[in-house]
């Protein structure tokens, strides 16, 4: 239990620090760069991961890397800069709170994984709150922000259930700054084409970019992908709820954004889901002690010891074979003794 407890906490990085993503990309970042927004996001961070676990990909993992790269770094970024960018911070990261039930969802019909029901009832107790949450809301809803949204988190979904299924020859480390890397080496030549030269940022995004590339993304991805390793996708799904946890209660504390009644109950419910979906640790079997003496009866020595070179105690005789059973009697199949007729 404790095991398990140590990588949801770890796990849970990742959420936090995406649920702040939103804000600090709305408000920092250039909102007519998405392509350069992604690659400068993912190809940093790949690198300095990669530099620390001093790994290249082998054999299968040269294309693993390419295809998670491609949904978990490449098109999902993309997708999430667009989508932080047209949407409120809150309703940004609520649509990824939808995540859950998709990675359930994708990891039954890829890898067979049954959810459980206790995952199924917290992410449907975690929608619910999700919910709350979006009908609090006033205004209206960007609907370009909120398809790119929507294709994101089933995007990313595919993706995270692939990397908790191709875990081989490879540790969480290294497979995450090989699909990092991927990824922005797809994305440079694509941004340049588009967008045409990088932007250059001042300060304040200079900061932003900071925060994107190292705490935002390869801090959070690696303790991502290294509970998707430990823990069952439906408890890393539940877990991704505090995404817009984060983004609902950042919202209200720097943007100024008041929480009411019903948005108070859904944040309840949000947590609600997640202790749900917590995994439960399995009792292990007791070990089989040894049987006690007889109280009034001394335990059996095994006798001292024979020196070298005397001469073997001799064995006790073998007992008789026991008649065989009379008509009407028979083996008692517990004590092994004959019975009488």
């Amino acid at each position: 239990m404790e095991a398990n407890l140590r990588w949801v906490l770890l796990t849970a990085v990742a959420p936090v620090a995406w649920g702040a993503n939103y804000y600090v990309t709305r408000e920092f970042l250039a909102a007519d760069r998405p392509l350069w927004g992604a690659a400068l996001r993912a190809l940093p961070a790949g690198l300095l991961l990669l530099a620390l676990c001093r790994r290249r990909p082998h054999g299968a993992w040269w294309w693993r890397s390419a295809v998670l790269g491609l949904l978990n770094t490449g098109v999902f970024f993309v997708l999430l800069y667009v989508a932080s960018q047209l949407l409120a911070t809150s309703v940004a990261s609520t649509v990824m709170a939808a995540s859950p039930l998709a990675m359930m969802l994708i990891a039954w019909a890829l890898v067979a994984e049954r959810p459980a029901r206790a995952h199924l009832a917290g992410a449907v107790v975690g929608l619910g709150g999700v919910a709350l949450m979006l009908l609090t809301r006033a205004g209206a809803v960007s609907l370009p922000g909120l398809a790119a949204s929507v294709a994101a988190m089933l995007v990313s979904s595919c993706g995270y259930v692939l990397a908790g299924r191709w875990r081989d020859g490879a540790d969480a480390l290294a497979s995450t700054s090989w699909q990092l890397t991927a990824g922005g080496l797809l994305l440079l030549p694509l941004a340049a084409a588009v967008e045409g030269a990088p932007p250059t940022p001042g300060p304040s995004a200079l900061l932003a970019f900071g925060y994107v590339t190292l705490v935002a993304t390869a801090l959070a991805f690696a303790a991502w992908f290294a509970g998707l390793r430990h823990l069952p996708a439906g408890t890393v799904g539940l877990l991704g709820l505090l995404n817009p946890l984060t983004g609902v209660l950042l919202g209200t504390a720097v943007a100024g954004e008041e929480l009411g009644p019903l948005q108070v109950a859904g944040l309840l419910l949000v947590l609600a889901g997640v202790l749900l979906g917590r995994p439960r640790s399995r009792p292990r079997p007791a070990r089989p002690s040894r049987p006690e003496p007889r109280p009034g009866r001394p335990a059996r020595s095994p006798g001292p010891a024979v020196p070298p070179g005397a001469p073997a105690r001799p064995s006790r005789p073998e007992p008789r074979p026991a008649a065989a059973p009379t008509a009407g009697g028979g083996e008692n199949p517990v004590t092994g003794a004959g019975r009488r007729a």
